[in-house]
Formats: structure tokens, sequence, C-alpha cells
């Protein structure tokens, strides 16, 4: 979430760093005058027995007889050989992007890689290991990320030294939104509270809480750990956030609470994205009624209905499929407490409005943070993972939300039409659960496998037109959260039908968000060699190291790449400690192309601010890879 900008729909959705040394994984041309070569890895590394590919990016003249060699860690040639055809001029300067081949190295090990008659600089390391040598400590660094982003009394300290925060969300009030011309703010409601609705993670760089995002996460979170190889403090996380997602079900009076906290303010009262701060400054101001800093410490909750009444059925599907996907969880340990999430799934589940008024779906406040158009995926998904929790349990409504969900897909496949898996959109997850777990006739089991394969090809279609073979449109918001969905869902087709054509695909996309971009940066904070520094994040900002090194956000997963456009002009950040960062010392503008650009800039959220949807997505792509590996 922005702060201090007026952030479009997320689905439309200074300081010295390391220089690199002569063995980085991103290098470039030594000189600064005349045409530069650049060489673009995936610098987490390869894995063993799958396709490698590495990008050379440079005048197309200049490349024209370049060829490369590889040496092995004895510094003895390893392979040798030319460059792949031109896919396609990235920019002015790099008027070709070629392939160099790297799938014949499967030994593991440290390799280095570097150009035959050009002036292409350093040499470039990469690695090749297996699977899970290469991605499970990204894993484990993800769930480092969501540590961080707790808020309330247990709060982890290790890197921030923070203190507990907001704590007055434990009697937070309830209050209706405001009206367009309201100066003053949103008003309180007629019944509102006290509720407790503390705990639970910040949403982004900033401090709010939604039920939108976080049952998402808690969703992917637990299907992570249903389906793939364990990652360490994964289900303690999890089920941190499912703590608090529980808190805003009141299934006493049927009510279900969307968003902790005011975004932006108005003239007289001033919100979340206004101040810039750690959180537990909140705690310690001292504000009365009608201060402008009121809401700030005392946070509003926003209401997803009125009580008892019917629920918007996005909310209600994803809320209802995470409670169901705990009740799975526990079944084996605990299953008392495994009905009583199933209670709660069903009742959520049983409150959602199934036919909504045309753009009724609530999201947040405003809706405009994250937009979503389609619901009946969401009701597929909670179906499916209803059918599963009581099979777990041995509850006889196993056969009747099994049909269900085979009815929402129905739906989904003629009223929907899919796009990358992330919060505006789980037909990928909803899919996929309901072939593996319910058994559905053959024609509408084709329907689904035809459909993912859609959606994958859609991504597959896009990457042949691209110079680095990116699934994604870089200059359109979220690129790399989008690039680790079409991967999840690439890995989600491979898994229901056996069938590999997309594997290829995957490789290349998974190597994009590592650095095999036109940048030459990974996208994940602390993977690889050269990450974000400058995160738009007030937490890494204020109490966290900005230099690459040391105490980092790591894990965090980043917007990327956006239109190159929205970074032309960065304001100023009051409050925040100044931060730039370029490889170098070299413009990041160096590499932009096709309207695409990137900044590392604390001031540019719309390319380093990291998410909780951002990372999950990631987390559950780089799990179904390590499983299949």
């Amino acid at each position: 979430m922005n702060h201090f900008l007026s952030r479009p729909a997320r689905s439309v959705s200074a300081v010295v760093a390391s220089v690199l040394a002569a063995c980085c994984l991103t290098a470039c041309s030594g000189g600064r005058t005349g045409a530069s070569v650049a060489v673009r890895v995936n610098q987490v590394g390869y894995v063993t027995g799958e396709k490698k590919f590495a990008y050379v990016m440079g005048n197309r003249e200049q490349l024209a007889d370049v060829e490369y060699e590889v040496l092995d860690e004895r510094g003895s040639t390893a392979g040798h050989g030319g460059l792949g055809p031109s896919l396609g001029g990235w920019n002015s300067t790099y008027t070709a992007v070629r392939t160099v081949d790297l799938s014949s190295f499967d030994r593991t090990g440290t390799y280095r890689l570097r150009l035959v008659g050009a002036d292409a600089g350093p040499e470039t390391r990469f690695r090749v290991a297996p699977a899970r040598q290469l991605l499970d400590p990204l894993r484990a660094d993800t769930v480092h990320f969501f540590g961080t982003q707790r808020d309330g009394e247990d709060v982890l300290t290790d890197a921030t030294g923070r203190e507990p925060s907001h704590l007055t969300d434990r009697e937070a009030r309830v209050y209706e939104p405001s009206r367009a011309d309201a100066a003053a703010g949103p008003e309180p409601a007629g019944s509102g509270g006290p509720v407790d609705v503390s705990g639970g993670w910040f949403d982004a760089g900033d401090f709010l809480k939604f039920t939108h995002t976080a049952s998402y996460v808690v969703g992917q979170m637990l299907t992570t750990v249903r389906d793939t190889p364990s990652v360490p403090g994964l289900r303690e996380e999890a089920r941190h956030g499912l703590r608090w997602l529980d808190r805003m079900w009141d299934g006493t009076t049927g009510t279900l609470y969307a968003q902790v906290g005011l975004g932006s303010g108005g003239k007289e009262v001033r919100g979340d994205h206004d101040v810039w701060r750690l959180p537990e400054e909140d705690d310690r101001l001292t504000v009365e009624p009608g201060d402008a800093d009121y809401l700030i410490k005392y946070r509003p909750v926003f209401r997803a209905g009125e009580p008892g009444g019917p629920l918007s059925p996005n909310l209600a599907g994803r809320v209802s499929a995470a409670f169901a996907l705990a009740a799975q969880t526990e079944a084996a340990e605990d299953p008392a407490q495994a009905r009583e999430w199933l209670d709660k799934a069903a009742a959520v589940y049983a409150r959602a409005d199934t036919r909504p008024d045309r753009g009724a779906l609530v999201t947040t406040v405003p809706a405009d943070y994250y937009q979503e158009h389609s619901w009946r995926d969401d009701m597929e998904w909670a179906a499916v993972e209803l059918a599963r929790g009581a099979d777990a349990l041995g509850d006889a409504r196993r056969s009747r939300w099994r049909d269900e969900a085979a009815d929402w897909a129905r739906a989904a496949l003629k009223e929907e039409r899919g796009a990358a898996l992330g919060p505006a959109d789980v037909s990928a997850l909803a899919h996929a659960g309901l072939l593996t777990s319910a058994d559905p006739d053959p024609g509408l089991a084709a329907a689904l496998r035809a459909e993912l394969r859609r959606q994958v090809e859609t991504g597959r279609k896009r990457a042949a037109g691209d110079p680095f073979r990116s699934g994604v449109v870089p200059s359109d918001f979220d690129a790399v959260p989008n690039t680790f969905g079409l991967l999840a869902t690439a890995e989600l087709y491979a898994r229901v039908t056996g069938d590999h054509r997309y594997d290829e695909f995957a490789v290349r996309q998974l190597a994009w968000v590592f650095g095999a971009n036109a940048w030459g940066t990974s996208f994940v904070v602390g993977a690889g060699d050269l990450y974000p520094h400058c995160l738009q994040h007030q937490v890494a900002n204020l109490a966290m190291s900005r230099t690459g090194r040391g105490d980092i956000l790591r894990g965090a997963v980043v917007n990327g790449p956006n239109d190159a456009g929205l970074l032309k002009e960065r304001g100023a950040l009051e409050g925040g400690r100044p931060c730039s960062f370029a490889p170098d010392g070299r413009p990041w503008s160096e590499f932009d192309g096709r309207g695409a650009g990137y900044v590392d800039d604390v001031r540019a959220w719309q390319t380093v601010e990291p998410a909780d949807d951002f990372t999950s997505t990631a987390l559950y792509a780089l799990s179904l890879t390590a499983a299949r590996s």
C-alpha cells in the first residue's frame, strides 16, 4: 500500500551499497562510453535436470560474432559455444538479446560464464544444484518476512528491535466508511464495538490490516503446509495469521470485519498513509477525539456487511477456505479444534450473498486498494476445502460440499475468465483442488484442465514476444507477483494433468524474477547477489539495514518493473530515511525498455513496496517447484 501518493488499483495491482565483486552474478561492461554488453542469469541458481538459460544483451552488430565459455570451479573449460539467435531488441542501446543455453551443465557446483569476442567486463557466476538446495532457503526467508510483518503483542524483535504495536486494537471501535464529501473522516457505527482485532500482519509497507489479503495468505500458507515439503516455522506463522482472521469473524452476531485502520485521511484527520513512522509510535500518541491523529492511535474497524446479513461472496469464500484448511491441517493432532474450524468455515460459507449486485464486491476501504471482479472462484475454493475438511473429520456434509464445488466450478467457467493467481483470482487453486479431491465428472474435469492450460498458455504466448521470455507485461502493475502466479499455475497444471509441456516456460519465469531480466536484479530481498535495498516499507526503512547487508527484510517480494512513466517524478518522503541505490552507480533507466522501468528507491512504491500477497504467492510457487523436483 502506498503511503503518500494516490495508488491505482493493485490489479491494474541514499545509501552506498556494496559494489559487486569481480565474480558478481550480474556482469556489465566496464566502460561507460559506447555500447554496453550485459549478461543476465538466474542469480539463485539453476536446478539440476532442468533447462537453463542466460541472456546476453547488447548492440546487434557488437554481438554478431560473440561466443561464450564456461569455466568450472577449478578454472578449467567446461564448455563453450555460440550465442543463440536474437530474441528481439530491448531499447535503443540494447538492440539485441541473445540466449546462452546452459542446459548441458548439470553437475552440482558453481560455474563462471564469460563472453569471447566482446568487452563484457567481469565473468558471471552461476550455480547448479538440486531444487531443494536452491529453494528451501528462499522458502524459509518468506517466513522471516511474515515474522517482521506481525502486529500486536506477539512481534518478533530479532532484526528490527521492534516493540508490541497497536495494542489499542484490542478494544477497537467500528466505523462506517467516509462519504465522498466527508472531510473529517469516517463516522462511528451505531453498534460500534468494542471488538478485539489485535495481532495479524501488516498488509504491505504500511500498517493496515485487511481480511481480503490475510485470508488469501493464510489459505496459501496452509495449502503449502498440506501439499509440499515442510518449511521451518511456516505452520506457526500461518496460525498467527489464522488467529487474527478468527478475530475478524464474530460468529455470535454473524459479522465479518474487513479492515483495521484508515488508509488516507481528509482535511481534518490523518490516516495511516499520511505518516511515516514505526508502528509502536502510534501507541505513544496522546490524543483525544477530534484530534487529527486520533484514528492513528485508536484505529477504526470496518465491517464487510451488516451484522447477521449476507456477506460479499469473494470474502466469504476465501475466509471459509482458510478456516476449512485449518480444519484439515489440525485434524490429526487436535480433532476437536479441527471441528471448530470446520464449523466456522461452514458458517461463513453459508452467509455468502450468491447474487451480488454488479460492482458490489467488498475488498477494502476504499475498494481501489484491491479491486476484484470475480467471486465464483472463491466459492468454489471454499466448497472444495470444506469437502476436504469434512473428509478428514468423517463429516457427513462432505458429499454436499463436493457437489457444490462442482456447481461453482461450472459457474466460474461460464461467467468468469481466470487470470494470474493472486488475491483478485484464486481460480487456479480452486480448479486444481477440485480435480485432485472431488472426482468431477469427465466433462467438467476436461473443462477445468483446459482452463488451467489456457491461463498458462496466455503467459506463454506473451513470453514468445518478450526478449527475456517473461510471461507478464513488465510495464503493468505487479509484474513480479503475477509471474509467481503464472509459475504456480504452470506447476499446478503439470501436477493435475501429468502434462509437462510448460516446464521450460516455468524455468524461464523463475529465472526472470531472480535476475535474468533487463535490469539484472532479483526482485526478492536476499535472493541472489543483487536485490532491492531501498524498500518502501516503514519498518525496513527506519529500523533495518539499507545497504543490502546485515538485517534486511529477507524474503520480501516487491512489485518489480512498472510503467516507466510512473517513475519520472518521486516526491519527498517526510519522516523517512533517504535511500536510493543503483548498481555500480549506473542509472537503472539505462536498462528500461518497451515502456517498462525500474528503480530501487524508497519513494518508488510502484516498484519496491513488498506486500503479503506478493510473498505468499512466491512461497506457494517455490514450494510447488520444490515438491515437483
